[in-house]
């Protein structure tokens, strides 16, 4: 069983552990579906917007996470579709996630955009390598087609998963982030369906750029509406007063 004691660069036989400059940052396939691309993209982009004035924390996404010597030697590479790392340097510049270079810090939470031809991988050998290895203490489990999201969080020994518990929204809590994940409807790209969104503890979404637009052009537009009533009804007064002047 591999543990995160192989990142001891006297495993690589006594020699420095490759950087991420000399580590493959891809794997030159395609997201599965435009769609996998698209919810990649949601999550890890209303993350950023969400806590601009952070830079205490990674999140991306179809990342190759290097975390071992035994790993490398068996070209053993895992790509999360979604991870954030907390307690790191955020604005740095990373091809890949490299244990050995972050201090030997691993991803707090992962999700995975799981399908017919993943899902015993999402489900049992990369489930081993989160909880066990990695140490992950929160782990999501998303179906696009059965629109089915679980959660995870690791049990008391530290080392295996038991179910998180959804609240009356199905929402789950991601208490590392002090967020929670639901499914909600979304116009995103080209797709207009249920997404994995990022909720405030209140069950708010953290918002697009384009929701927020959207957003502000309704509260412009419910304002316009305001003053223009507000103008037809002292038109309204006026046009009485003189009225009345006028008998």
């Amino acid at each position: 069983m591999m543990s995160v004691q192989a990142l001891d660069p006297a495993r690589w036989g006594g020699k420095a552990m490759p950087g991420q400059d000399e580590l493959p940052c891809s794997d030159g396939e395609p997201m599965e579906t435009l769609f996998h691309d698209a919810q990649d993209a949601l999550l890890k982009d209303t993350l950023l917007d969400a806590w601009p004035e952070r830079s205490d924390f990674f999140v991306g996404g179809n990342c190759f996470v290097y975390f071992s010597a035994h790993q490398l030697k068996n070209n053993d590479f895992r790509g999360p579709d979604v991870l954030v790392v907390l307690d790191v340097d955020g604005s740095k510049e990373r091809k890949s996630w490299v244990a050995w270079e972050e201090g030997g810090r691993l991803p707090d939470v992962v999700i995975e955009v799981t399908s017919d031809s993943t899902a015993h991988i999402d489900r049992g050998d990369k489930m081993r390598i989160y909880s066990q290895i990695w140490h992950t203490g929160a782990y999501f489990i998303f179906d696009p087609e059965s629109e089915l999201l679980e959660g995870f969080k690791l049990d008391a020994t530290g080392r295996r998963y038991t179910p998180l518990v959804a609240d009356d929204n199905g929402d789950f809590e991601v208490a590392a982030l002090g967020l929670k994940l639901g499914l909600r409807p979304t116009v995103y790209r080209r797709f207009e369906r249920r997404f994995v969104r990022w909720l405030d503890p209140s069950g708010q979404v953290l918002a697009t750029a384009q929701e927020r637009a959207n957003a502000a052009q309704e509260r412009a537009n419910a304002a316009q509406e305001r003053a223009e009533a507000e103008r037809a009804r002292a038109d309204e007064l006026q046009a009485r007063l003189r009225a009345l002047e006028s008998k």
